[in-house]
């Protein structure tokens, strides 16, 4: 019996995956990943900084490797496809906010501090919260960010930003994936910044009704945070941002309530959904008091986005419509590498 106990034992220890490190960034900032499978037939990676996948090579020992040539300092999403399935690596505990797609980060940190690296600043604070949802009829989270030196029962009060992740990602997605914080804090420490609090509120709704996202950050959202956080009212000290669906609903959300937002910054929007065509199909705005109720109005996106060609046609539409928008076109795709970068920016432009 003791026999067969230890038998077992040893059996399962045998059977267990070995300790491997993956990913592993070296000085030149190639990367080396790995991965354990002894029955995998192919194991490859993909990344968005690759051009194509890569596949992986097989030892002895049942570990598949593969050393990425020196890639340019950024956070990227990868993961491994292993017979014709998609993973995330289970050697890496940085996994990418999602609902859908299953991926890793890799952070390649270069010699100079990036504007969304963890630097010698002071730091504010990520707050998880639960508030009521009327609009949703259900009680949902959101994620609050506040500045360093915040004081919830201090006299300073702050504007806020409202930003909105994009589809299929979850209100993590923009301080796991998009740093938004360390952003914030950076950016705050320099001076090019105001100290804000940034909502990150959860957009995706099942069923889809967008327009109820749109009456939960107006009616719910917006009077939770004000109820509960030492926050400046009006337009002027609210903006709204968000990429891909997030920018479309930032379009969704802010231009149908210039009374309310100021700043209004979309981010690659996606906008073939039934709420943007409601709102903007045979539109009349009047924008002599749209362009006056509006302090900043942007669009932003790459030129490699597969979105950017409808992009350029909603901003041609805006300027047909005669309201005034600040294009932001940069090299790159629909990626969280722009986001960060489009983040950056607003950040220095609002509330000032």
């Amino acid at each position: 019996m003791i026999f067969a106990v230890m038998f077992s034992a040893i059996n399962v220890i045998a059977q267990r995956p070995p300790v491997i490190s993956s990913p592993d960034v070296q000085a030149d900032n190639s990367i080396i990943f790995r991965y354990f499978s002894r029955n995998a037939k192919e194991v490859k990676i993909s990344g968005e900084f690759l051009k194509e996948p890569i596949t992986l090579k097989k030892d002895t020992s049942g570990i598949w490797s593969v050393t990425v040539p020196p890639v340019t300092p950024d956070i990227y999403p990868y993961n491994f496809t292993v017979d014709g399935v998609g993973v995330a690596d289970p050697n890496n505990t940085h996994i990418f906010a999602n609902e859908r797609f299953k991926r890793s980060i890799v952070e390649v940190k270069g010699n100079k501090p990036l504007v969304h690296s963890l630097q010698n600043v002071p730091h504010g604070k990520v707050i998880y919260q639960y508030y009521d949802s009327k609009a949703l009829i259900t009680t949902r989270q959101l994620l609050v960010y506040t500045p360093p030196n915040f004081d919830a029962s201090g006299k300073t009060k702050y504007p806020v930003l409202y930003l909105i992740h994009g589809g299929s990602d979850t209100e993590e997605t923009w301080t796991k994936v998009g740093k938004a914080n360390l952003i914030a804090d950076n950016l705050i420490a320099l001076g090019k910044a105001k100290p804000m609090i940034i909502v990150m509120p959860y957009g995706n709704v099942r069923p889809a009704p967008m327009p109820d996202f749109t009456k939960d950050v107006v009616n719910d959202v917006i009077p939770f945070i004000e109820s509960n956080y030492p926050v400046k009212s009006g337009s002027e000290n609210r903006a709204v941002a968000g990429f891909s669906v997030g920018g479309g609903q930032t379009l969704n959300i802010g231009l149908t309530n210039t009374d309310k937002f100021g700043y209004i910054c979309s981010y690659a929007p996606y906008t073939a959904t039934e709420e943007f065509k409601k709102n903007f199909t045979d539109w009349s705005p009047d924008a002599e008091k749209i362009n006056k109720q509006v302090k900043l109005f942007t669009i932003s996106v790459g030129t490699d986005d597969f979105l950017y060609e409808s992009v350029k046609q909603n901003i041609a539409m805006f300027n047909e419509k005669k309201i005034k928008v600040n294009p932001l076109i940069v090299s790159g795709g629909h990626t969280w590498m722009n986001c960060k970068l489009f983040l950056a920016m607003s950040l220095q432009e609002i509330f000032k």
